[in-house]
């Protein structure tokens, strides 16, 4: 068996947000990311407050309403919050297995 090309950080959002595999598990989804002031500078959002994904950077919307843009480099994971899965981690600076088979 082949190996598998690791995926990056925007093709994981981009699966997870507009891929209709994932619809009905878009809110197992969340993303960790350095945010200075925050509880040991990390901050941890689900993926249904992402508004947009660009090139370098997402953009969120917090509880009242605020954007908030996060540059890719501040992410330190992405994972399904519902089984544990680490979909990808800035520690190995890599993709697991894709979230689902093709």
């Amino acid at each position: 068996m082949g190996r598998r090309r690791k995926m990056k950080i925007k093709e994981i959002f981009n699966k997870i947000l507009w891929d209709p595999r994932e619809k009905e598990r878009k809110n197992d989804y969340e993303i960790v990311f350095i945010h200075r002031g925050a509880y040991q500078d990390r901050k941890t959002i689900p993926v249904t407050m992402i508004k947009e994904v660009k090139s370098s950077m997402f953009i969120y919307v917090n509880e009242i309403g605020e954007e908030t843009y996060i540059p890719f480099h501040r992410i330190l994971e992405i994972r399904n919050r519902k089984t544990g899965e680490i979909l990808w981690s800035k520690r190995t600076r890599e993709s697991n297995e894709p979230i689902y088979e093709d």
